[in-house]
């Protein structure tokens, strides 16, 4: 696979570095059990995905400020605390292959431990002085944990549909790189229509970002870090299966599919609807959905992005996104 990554990273090499040793500071702690547990995550260390593209947004519409790294950080604080609570929530083991905190501590610790992390994000952004980027921050948090809410109750739904399938993932995966773009842009210009088309474009690169994540679970592939079917063991129903279900409107199928959304089918059920769901285009159209909104981001790169190399690096991470393969 073709590096994206340092394409991405080249207009922000220096920056980064600032970065990752702001966060090491602030995912620091003197001693204790606080101190070990910081420290576990810390080592967990990430691509970086999302302070990049802050840095980079920025850096289209002026440079990298204090004021950038401060969010950059208090966002990327959040999505961590978001994490640590997620695994809580779905009472997880693992994350992406590696035991969660709450797995290695315990649940008493991890809540702790993700409201600390949490309460340092808000710390970092009030460390801008602008009102506005801890605003946008605070109303983050609380759509997060909305999509967290939507989506437990849409599992146990009697609702099959792409609107509702859209609405969950437009308040979880896809408002973090809404945040990303609007934050970056926020750091450095007061342009309503500069953070708006930013806005825009973070939210196509979520929600191909999610789409793509929902794809691989169609598939056997131990690198991801997750097994086939496993959304639907959580009572998932993804873009795939909804548009083979929709498509073709099988009562057998359709009667399946909701004793997944109430976590009743068997390993056998899963993996019948999984083989439909393949037999029937749900993963070609998925790809369609995620094609159409490659070329609407793309639409702002070859027109909102003036520098070359900012060109290429949000090019570079448009193409990492969709062509990923965990």
């Amino acid at each position: 696979m073709k590096d994206y990554l340092s394409i991405i990273r080249q207009p922000i090499e220096r920056q980064l570095e600032v970065f990752n040793t702001m966060f090491a500071e602030a995912m620091s702690h003197a001693d204790g059990q606080l101190s070990m547990a910081l420290d576990y995550i810390r080592q967990r260390n990430g691509k970086r995905m999302r302070p990049m593209l802050i840095m980079l947004m920025a850096k289209n519409y002026g440079q990298v400020t204090e004021t950038t790294y401060r969010a950059a950080l208090g966002l990327e604080l959040l999505h961590t605390a978001s994490l640590v609570h997620d695994d809580i929530v779905d009472e997880a083991a693992e994350r992406r292959g590696q035991a969660s905190v709450n797995a290695v501590y315990d649940n008493k610790v991890a809540v702790l431990v993700g409201d600390y992390i949490l309460s340092t994000a808000l710390l970092n952004v009030s460390m801008t002085g602008n009102l506005d980027i801890v605003n946008y921050l605070a109303r983050l948090g609380q759509t997060l944990s909305n999509g967290e809410i939507l989506q437990l109750t849409s599992n146990g739904s009697e609702e099959i549909s792409e609107k509702a399938y859209y609405d969950v993932i437009k308040m979880k995966t896809a408002a973090l790189f809404e945040a990303c773009c609007t934050m970056g842009a926020m750091s450095v210009t007061t342009s309503e229509q500069q953070m708006e088309e930013a806005r825009t474009f973070g939210q196509q690169l979520g929600m191909i970002f999610q789409i793509r994540d929902d794809i691989f679970d169609y598939y056997d592939n131990p690198t991801i870090g997750k097994p086939t079917g496993n959304d639907m063991i959580e009572g998932k129903l993804t873009l795939p299966v909804i548009h083979a279900l929709m498509k073709t409107q099988l009562n057998e199928m359709l009667t399946l599919a909701r004793k997944v959304k109430q976590q009743e089918a068997t390993a056998e059920e899963i993996a019948r609807l999984v083989a439909f769901t393949k037999e029937n285009g749900g993963i070609q159209y998925a790809e369609k959905v995620m094609g159409e909104l490659h070329q609407q981001a793309l639409s702002f790169i070859e027109n909102r992005v003036g520098d070359n190399e900012i060109k290429q690096a949000l090019t570079a991470y448009l193409d990492f996104v969709i062509k990923r393969e965990k």
